[in-house]
């Protein structure tokens, strides 16, 4: 089977070669799939691709970095950076091994553990506990702590949602390079995309 041809099933455990496809292709497959951190889960709503060198807006722009490593590692880990020293930023690690790719996890869909998120962000409105991708990273209780980690099991993992059907595409946000193609993809209609 080739990875292209992998389909998300309903909450199953995912395998690596969902993740071994260009970061466009898995930012649109990712929709509908949750997130999941111990008993705070969420419907991945939104979000952007982001390639190795080719691709101005990536981290990976300018080569290998401490910051960035995690990017050329196994497809299917976790890249999470700090984003102006204020957010952390959530990625899934796409293409093959030292072929850098990810994807910013930007909104998801509160499933479970809604009180846990309420008290971490202390944000009572469901809509804005992880609208974004600091506010998710806030209410998932997930940093830097988890870059590398493997997200096909353990704590912190990607499991198989419903397909999103319903999908737009736009350019990413808050970018200065590269700003003309639609990498960003989100649900149409969802309450949770971020504004």
């Amino acid at each position: 089977m080739s990875p292209e041809s992998v389909k998300p099933e309903v909450h199953k455990p995912m395998n690596g070669a969902f993740f071994e496809r260009e970061p466009g292709r898995v930012a649109r497959d990712l929709l509908g799939c949750l997130l999941v951190h111990g008993e705070a889960s969420g419907r991945i709503v939104e979000a952007e691709a982001y390639g190795g060198r080719e691709d101005p807006g990536s981290h990976a722009s300018t080569g290998p970095t401490p910051r960035n490593r995690a990017m050329y590692g196994e497809p299917g880990r976790a890249y999470v950076y700090l984003c102006y020293g204020v957010h952390e930023m959530f990625n899934v690690v796409t293409r093959r091994r030292r072929l850098p790719g990810a994807v910013l996890v930007r909104a998801l869909e509160p499933v479970s553990g809604v009180d846990t998120m309420r008290q971490r962000r202390g944000v009572e409105d469901v809509a804005k506990l992880a609208s974004g991708p600091g506010r998710l990273t806030e209410a998932l209780d997930v940093s830097r702590r988890y870059c590398g980690t493997d997200l096909l099991e353990g704590e912190l993992r990607v499991e198989r949602g419903e397909p999103v059907e319903n999908y737009g595409t736009s350019r990413r946000i808050g970018l200065g390079v590269d700003c003309d193609r639609e990498l960003r993809f989100f649900e149409r209609g969802n309450g949770f995309v971020s504004r």
